[in-house]
């Protein structure tokens, strides 16, 4: 780039068109940004926000992280805290560890400002602005949207580490402290894949604990975690154990300490009056609160916390064996044998029915308008029209024929059904084609799924006989993806989980983060928590440092329970390792000696479920130059360009040196840089000549007059421009930073 006769290098020519402008920073974002692809507007984000904080307090929050679209995806990002001095880009990049540029990128030349392949954020009244470049909010803040890809431009997200990351724009090019990175992984990924070693369990290892037994609802039946008061409603009945009293009826129990807060022992019998009844299913919740529920034998009951007693009618015909929610709002469909009928929960009059093959069981699907209901006996799986309430296909149960029936689920994200058969659960999807069989070592009694997560939770109840040499007694929680169907958590043994007393159930906090799980032989609700080993989602890397510098290294872990960290040395090639003392934050900060050039270190994260590791980096210290304020050793020039002398690179914070330059290859030969005007880059120091421009602690020939802007500058701000190659690099170059202070109150870590 050329400035025009009279100015500051690199300034914005006055007496240009606005869009002569716009024309020449789309072509050094161009540059910046060549080669990137460019892609067009996906569905709505997906997996779960994350934010984290930069190293000058920046916050960064991006919308999707988890589960991304391969193909493309657009996620937003927000950040607030930033600096007004420096420009900033917004992308995908490969996250090459603390103290690294970000580099390679992925995102796209915006040169219309339409495409947010990639953002460029910039101070207010930069002379971008408005063009390529939008600028800050006030406190540093931005809102914008990329859109994002795993693979592209060579870099593969699938293969290497990415992070959607906020770094400093080209004219600052080797400053660190915009970098803020959030890692980020496509459909098919583990999230964290690389991110340390698990030591007793791989990193990220979700399972599941005992958190408490609730023994305060009798002999639980069946469970629901109601969505809008949050409290647990258990069917139950009598717990013989305790004959002197009778537990039978719907209890409502607080999640959180199994305290109960309402006990609903009442209901209408056969002839209306009221008596002691067990809930035995519950149907679905009421609005707010509540919930409909059946009692032995016909009977169709609901109820909320604070009832003395529960309404209800008493049907005609057969013994209930299932029931759930209506198609409207005041009606149930309930499951007498073979008949199915949609009932008026205020009167009790059907005003549908239907009679099939035979069952005993069934899963609604208001969603897709479809019911299925299973015949164990027969070993067939009936689909019913909603609409029609007409069986609109008949399939096989493989296995099924005269097994042990066990339970009838549907997803309520993907319409797909869950059967129970004996020691199998078998899944259908939406068409009745059998997908999965999942094999247990126990009886599949119950199934719950979580939207949330996309998760399928099954218990396993253990035959109780055991005499027979596959029981012991024990049941089983598993846990499975519900499109892949691969096992999301460790099994969870059930001790004294049996079914001679009756099946077991469950009800899932939406997000899965607890789970309660009956035990009616024992008489109890066990609350499980949901554990997760350290997962490394910032990792260290190697770092070079001259004697006396400052040096950093940070490295983060998410888990549940929280994990702790201590970070670790060796002095012996990673031979041996011994804790550093004290050293149990995030950053490992300390002054770097010659002494330990060859050291490395590892931060080790630590909670209730394992331990992880980060990979060793290695520290390499240089003998320091120029004394405490002397800079590095600036280039020296070639021939080709003037030899230049020696002096430091410029660098702030108390070792700016005196920045060579090598004379242009336009002027005479013979010429050695000169001693021009001293201008500074970016807090770096240099001089020039008439002839020559410097470039942050580089070389960088040209012609026009040094100024006090420091060199040539993409816009009036004070920053060196690079050279075309340089910023057609500008995304994807490298880097490390270093704190540099002349003093420090500790010496090195160890």
């Amino acid at each position: 780039m050329t400035s025009t006769p009279g100015t500051a290098p690199g300034t914005p020519p006055g007496g240009q068109s606005r869009l002569r402008r716009r024309a020449g920073t789309a072509a050094v974002a161009a540059l910046l940004l060549a080669g990137i692809p460019v892609g067009a507007a996906v569905s709505a984000d997906a997996g779960t926000p994350k934010t984290a904080t930069g190293p000058q307090g920046q916050k960064l929050t991006v919308s999707a992280t988890t589960g991304l679209d391969p193909a493309q995806q657009k996620v937003r990002v927000q950040g607030e805290g930033y600096g007004l001095t420096t420009g900033i880009y917004v992308a995908l990049c490969k996250d090459n560890g603390d103290n690294r540029v970000p580099s390679p990128c992925l995102g796209g030349a915006d040169m219309s400002g339409g495409s947010k392949t990639s953002q460029w954020i910039v101070p207010p009244g930069d002379p971008y602005e408005g063009d390529l470049a939008q600028a800050f909010g006030p406190g540093g803040t931005f809102d914008v949207e990329i859109e994002i890809a795993q693979k592209g431009d060579g870099l593969d997200c699938a293969e290497v580490a990415c992070s959607v990351v906020t770094r400093a724009d080209h004219r600052a090019a080797g400053d660190r402290t915009q970098d803020v990175r959030i890692p980020v992984t496509f459909a098919g990924q583990d999230p964290g894949d690389g991110g340390g070693e698990g030591v007793d369990v791989p990193a990220g290892t979700v399972s599941y604990k005992s958190a408490a037994d609730f023994t305060t609802a009798g002999k639980p039946l069946d469970l629901l975690l109601h969505p809008d008061s949050k409290k647990l409603y258990v069917g139950a009945d009598n717990l013989p154990d305790t004959a002197d009293v009778d537990e039978r009826g719907l209890h409502v129990l607080n999640p959180e300490n199994g305290a109960s807060e309402s006990w609903i022992s009442q209901a209408p019998g056969s002839t209306g009056a009221l008596r002691a009844s067990a809930a035995a299913r519950i149907a679905g919740p009421l609005p707010g609160d509540g919930v409909v529920y059946n009692y032995p034998l016909r009977g169709v009951g609901s109820a909320k916390s604070g009832d003395e007693a529960a309404t209800g009618v008493w049907l005609a015909g057969s013994t209930i064996t299932d029931i759930a929610p209506g198609t409207t709002p005041g009606t149930v469909l309930v499951a007498q044998g073979a008949t199915l009928s949609e009932i008026e929960r205020a009167t009790g009059t059907a005003t549908r029915t239907l009679t099939l093959p035979g069952g005993t069981q069934f899963a609604a699907d208001p969603e897709r308008g479809a019911l299925w209901y299973t015949d164990f006996t027969a070993g067939k799986l009936h689909r019913v029209d909603l609409a029609s309430f007409t069986v609109s296909g008949s399939f096989d149960l493989p296995g099924g024929s005269g097994g042990m029936a066990g339970f009838t689920e549907t997803d309520p994200a993907t319409g797909a059904v869950w059967v129970g058969v004996g020691r199998s659960v078998l899944v259908f999807d939406t068409a009745g084609t059998l997908v999965k069989t999942l094999v247990g070592k126990d009886l599949a009694r119950d199934a719950a799924f979580d939207t949330v997560s996309g998760r399928a939770y099954v218990v396993w109840q253990d035959g109780g006989d055991l005499s027979d040499p596959a029981n012991d007694n024990n049941g089983t929680l598993t846990v499975y993806g519900t499109e892949d169907f691969a096992v999301a958590a460790q099994d969870l043994s059930l001790p004294g989980n049996h079914s001679q007393a009756g099946a077991a159930s469950l009800a899932v906090e939406p997000g899965g983060a607890t789970v309660f799980v009956t035990s009616p032989a024992e008489g109890k609700i066990t609350k499980l928590v949901r554990q997760v080993s350290p997962l490394v989602t910032r990792a260290p890397a190697d770092l070079t440092a001259k004697d006396g510098e400052e040096v950093a290294i940070r490295a983060e872990a998410e888990g549940t329970p929280e994990p702790t960290v201590r970070w670790q040395v060796s002095t012996d090639g990673a031979q041996t390792w011994k804790d550093v003392e004290g050293a149990t934050e995030s950053a490992l900060t300390f002054t770097a000696r010659t002494a330990q050039d060859g050291y490395r270190y590892r931060a080790e994260f630590r909670n209730d479920v394992g331990t992880t590791r980060t990979a060793a980096v290695k520290l390499t210290v240089t003998a320091a130059t120029g004394g405490d304020t002397g800079g590095d050793v600036g280039g020296n020039g070639d021939a080709s360009n003037g030899a230049g002398s020696t002096g430091g690179d410029g660098s702030t914070g108390g070792d700016g040196g005196t920045q060579s330059s090598g004379g242009s290859t336009t002027g005479d030969s013979d010429s050695t840089g000169g001693s021009g005007s001293t201008g500074t880059s970016g807090g770096s120091t240099g001089t020039s000549d008439g002839s020559g421009a410097t470039v942050g602690g580089g070389v960088a020939g040209g012609t026009g007059t040094a100024a006090t802007s420091g060199g040539s500058s993409l816009a009036a701000t004070g920053a060196t421009v690079m050279s075309v190659t340089l910023a057609a690099a500008g995304l994807v170059g490298a880097g490390v930073l270093v704190h540099r202070r002349a003093r420090r109150r500790t010496e090195g870590a160890l």
